[in-house]
């Protein structure tokens, strides 16, 4: 798993190619309608992974070839969000500096991944 923490006014599709490159043993990257870039799909593609996107309302192509049954898995990365936001920390954003932010979502990461 990786991360990468980016201001609140840069685009998730900047930041996403830097952050598939520390993935280069992925067999599988899904990701929601935010990716829906073809710049992305064939990075993905090119690392040797299948790209789980789902298309844009106005794309042409459509979802007919989507993994559905993958893309569920989608909403494990939200409940993590959710549960990240209990941390007044990582919710708030408390730290001025990135990589002390950083270090605190990689704590808060480490917490919720221990077993209870």
């Amino acid at each position: 798993m990786a991360f990468e923490i980016t201001g609140g006014d840069i685009n998730d599709c900047t930041a996403a190619p830097e952050l598939i490159a520390q993935l280069p043993s992925a067999e599988v990257i899904v990701a929601d309608k935010g990716y829906d870039r073809e710049r992305i799909r064939e990075q993905i593609e090119t690392q040797g992974a299948r790209p789980v996107i789902s298309r844009k309302r106005n794309s042409i192509r459509g979802n007919a070839d989507l993994d559905r049954g993958l893309y569920r898995y989608r909403h494990l990365v939200e409940n993590a969000f959710a549960r990240l936001k209990h941390y007044r920390a990582v919710a708030f954003r408390y730290d001025k500096l990135k990589r002390n932010y950083e270090n605190m979502v990689a704590i808060a990461c480490g917490f919720l991944w221990l077993p209870m």
